[in-house]
């Protein structure tokens, strides 16, 4: 049981890691078009798990409230979109602050906005993995150990642009490839920590379990919506993106239900 959630907690920062890694093997930054397809895929994934991961449980552990057993879910999911949206209002914003930058500094900001957006949205993924394994540790029937881990290995994937995505924007900038890496890889370190809290946090909330995993999934359905969706779908290119989130939401939904 302790290696399996260990090794569940660690697979998302994996993913960051690995796809910070891209700034030693790449020489230029990502185009367009391949940012738009790696940002729709992750949209795909991050909807996916947030449905079958995290929802689905949700309700299927409210089945004893009979026609209401959508209530708690539904809750959940409305506080999990409420907490990013004051999390987004009190911390800076990747788009506003990027479109104020002027001069020739406006690059090195953009890219920290971009850090620090993906920081903050690697928050609820972590605990949205903490919530689910605290389930299983908890032995909640609806929560197996291919499940916790189909959904960690759905966040990994949709991790991996997200590392690229920041080291490579860093190294052009005039980031060394291991200082770029590093801070691509550390954006993700808030993932494992999170979830591990979230588990301690969570054993003492097992009655509440539902508004718990609703709540991580607004969250992330929160972050697609505020962040990713629009990275993938303005200016040109946008089918790529769309295509691309069919791809990762199929994906992940096999993922689930195979592991299930």
């Amino acid at each position: 049981m302790i290696k399996d959630v260990s090794l569940g907690l660690i697979i998302p920062f994996i993913g960051t890691a690995l796809g910070s890694a891209c700034v030693f093997f790449l020489k230029k930054n990502l185009s367009e078009r391949i940012q738009k397809a790696l940002t729709g895929f992750a949209s795909g994934v991050m909807v996916a798990a947030a449905i079958w991961s995290l929802i689905v449980p949700a309700i299927d552990q409210s089945k004893d409230m009979g026609k209401l057993a959508f209530l708690p879910a539904a809750i959940g999911f409305g506080l999990g979109m409420l907490f990013l949206l004051l999390l987004d209002v009190i911390t800076p914003h990747i788009h506003m602050n990027a479109e104020k930058a002027e001069g020739p500094k406006s690059n090195f900001k953009k890219t920290t906005m971009m850090v620090l957006a993906v920081t903050l949205h690697n928050i609820p993924e972590g605990m949205a993995v903490g919530v689910v394994y605290a389930g299983m540790i908890a032995g909640n029937s609806y929560i197996t150990a291919g499940g916790a881990l189909a959904l960690a290995i759905g966040i990994a994937i949709q991790n991996f642009p997200e590392g690229a995505i920041i080291s490579m924007p860093l190294n052009a900038n005039g980031d060394s490839k291991i200082h770029a890496f590093a801070k691509g890889a550390l954006s993700g370190a808030v993932e494992p920590i999170g979830a591990l809290l979230t588990i301690f946090a969570a054993g003492f909330f097992v009655p509440v379990m539902p508004y718990l995993l609703s709540f991580a999934a607004g969250a992330m359905v929160y972050v697609v919506i505020e962040e990713l969706i629009p990275e993938m779908s303005v200016g040109k290119h946008s089918n790529i993106g769309t295509l691309a989130f069919s791809v990762g939401f199929i994906l992940m939904m096999a993922l689930d239900v195979a592991l299930s």
